[in-house]
């Protein structure tokens, strides 16, 4: 089975993690193999979907060309992304992604409310109708 790190589409689009039976604890990316809580007795561990909507923690502008094994032509000019961090109010955890498009770091301030959405990380240049997908942080209330 592949793990998986999100599922669904529009207002259905959600972070999956993993659940611990035994100490309630939340992981993000998922754990599928045993509970990382140093404390616990090692429980059983569930997908979960995680809150869609969270609070910018902070963030920060990239404006530098990933390494390997980021996809990235270097015949193709770069353009620079937004990276924020955010701050999931019923798990207590912060999550890493990129700012949706036309996100810029002028658009943020920390403790704003952001949401999760789809977002497309590149295409097979073998095949261009392959998409691989990931996810964004946008603003509550902005409309791609």
């Amino acid at each position: 089975m592949v793990a998986r790190w999100f599922d669904g589409e529009g207002e259905g689009f959600r972070l999956l993690g993993t659940r611990c039976a035994e100490c309630a604890a939340v992981f993000f990316p998922r754990e599928d193999g045993f509970c990382r809580n140093p404390g616990c007795g090692r429980g059983e561990l569930a997908e979960v979907a995680l809150s869609r909507r969270g609070r910018v923690w902070s963030f920060t502008d990239g404006r530098y060309r990933p390494p390997s094994p980021y996809l990235s032509d270097p015949e193709l000019p770069w353009d620079p992304y937004t990276l924020i961090a955010v701050e999931l109010a019923e798990e207590r955890m912060v999550v890493l992604g990129q700012g949706a498009p036309g996100v810029t770091v002028a658009d943020l301030e920390v403790g704003m409310e952001v949401e999760v959405v789809p977002g497309v990380l590149g295409a097979d240049p073998e095949n261009p109708s392959t998409t691989w997908t990931t996810w964004n942080w946008r603003p509550v209330g902005v409309t791609a």
